[in-house]
């Protein structure tokens, strides 16, 4: 993921000129960020669910390097938003009117 994590100002007319408007623009990268969003957290916790522990007694309870590491790879990954405003920008999304196809 080379995407650069820093804020960047967007053109917006360049974001609107993909779908015509930019509340339409930005509702199909919110949906977009909605999905990466649930795929890093379902891959983050199938990561995470090998060091889960059964034990309930906190003085048993040890600090694993491993799970401090992945833990750390997904808190300095860029944001899904940035993540999908990139792909957007790209071309990479693919978006459809669904009530626009049924009136043609």
């Amino acid at each position: 993921m080379a995407t650069n994590p820093s804020i960047i100002t967007r053109d917006l007319d360049k974001v609107a000129a993909k779908t015509g408007n930019i509340y339409e623009s930005l509702h199909v990268v919110g949906q977009r960020a909605k999905q990466i969003s649930s795929n890093l957290k379902e891959e983050l916790n199938t990561k995470l669910s090998e060091f889960a522990s059964t034990v309930d007694n906190l003085e048993e309870v040890f600090e694993n390097k491993e799970q401090i590491e992945i833990s750390k790879f997904y808190e300095r990954m860029p944001k899904p938003s940035t993540l999908s405003m990139e792909e957007f920008m790209e071309g990479k999304v693919y978006h459809r009117f669904p009530e626009q196809e049924e009136g043609q």
